[in-house]
């Protein structure tokens, strides 16, 4: 691989999201890091669009949210493996100041912003109010920048997102937002349900206004690559992004979680880890 460029296309999802956010920051990381790789984004729907692009070749690396990606990785015979941990999700409500929302309970019946069609954190808003048994009316978008306008405008009572970083409550949180989260009981019987979930917490001051932390249900999101990715260029993708680590971090507060010791901890068996990627942690001293 000395000297030979490596050009790969990263799938992330819709202008307005997290996952375009953390991809700009990830594929400038890399890129700076190693000359050789020549990584690009492409917008897509999301995390239900990027598996199949994955699964079929048409796409080299894609970031996958939580269950979409729990579950890709859980079918017999996937080829699908996994670059890097990317980030936990701890799953939230937001809703106006004055709102008179103050439960997840609360929602019943209402309007609610879930996300993007395609994306995975949609899918996990979803799974929680299933799993708390409140119905709602849900509102899906197709631009994750649509969201904000309709919960301020109160076409919408509330809106769900994950994370740290998620664009919409930052933009919500200095407006004067109100984060709302599942109760210790609520995180019991979700987990109950859905044993794929973890008990995962949002740092305070994640956002304008949160000064305490809040705890919660999520996943890990993770890049994939595609079937048949080279093992040389798994191993050029692992050594960039550890050695990155430091610059990534201070670019996108999310991406302190995105890290090589992450990656072996998150990944739900060693053999999911793509073999370029698992060779670099044996060389690097983080797995054996």
């Amino acid at each position: 691989m000395n000297g030979v460029v490596v050009s790969l296309v990263l799938a992330t999802a819709t202008p307005g999201g997290g996952f375009p956010v953390f991809g700009d920051a990830y594929v400038a990381a890399l890129n700076a890091q190693d000359a050789r790789l020549q990584i690009r984004t492409q917008n897509t729907k999301g995390s239900t669009e990027n598996v199949p692009l994955l699964e079929a070749g048409k796409v080299d690396l894609g970031l996958v949210a939580g269950e979409l990606a729990s579950e890709a990785l859980a079918r017999p015979g996937t080829q699908l493996r996994i670059v890097a941990a990317m980030y936990s999700s701890p799953g939230m409500f937001v809703v106006r100041a004055d709102s008179p929302v103050k439960s997840i309970q609360d929602l019943k019946g209402k309007p609610v912003v879930l996300g993007t069609q395609g994306s995975g954190i949609t899918v996990l808003g979803r799974t929680v109010l299933q799993a708390l048994e409140v119905p709602v009316q849900e509102i899906t978008l197709e631009k994750a920048a649509d969201g904000p306008p309709m919960l301020m405008d109160g076409r919408a009572a509330a809106l769900w997102g994950a994370g740290v970083g998620w664009p919409a409550f930052a933009t919500l949180a200095k407006q004067g937002g109100r984060f709302l989260g599942p109760s210790p009981e609520e995180i019991e019987r979700i987990l109950a349900r859905q044993p794929a979930l973890k008990a995962v917490t949002l740092p305070a001051n994640s956002y304008a206004g949160q000064d305490k932390a809040l705890n919660s249900v999520g996943s890990w999101s993770f890049v994939f690559a595609r079937p048949g990715l080279p093992e040389e260029q798994g191993y050029m993708l692992a050594k960039a992004l550890h050695q990155a680590e430091p610059a990534l971090a201070a670019k996108l507060e999310q991406a302190r979680e995105t890290t090589a010791a992450n990656t072996v901890a998150a990944a739900p068996r060693p053999d999911l880890i793509h073999p370029g990627v698992q060779k670099y942690f044996r060389e690097a001293g983080l797995v054996r």
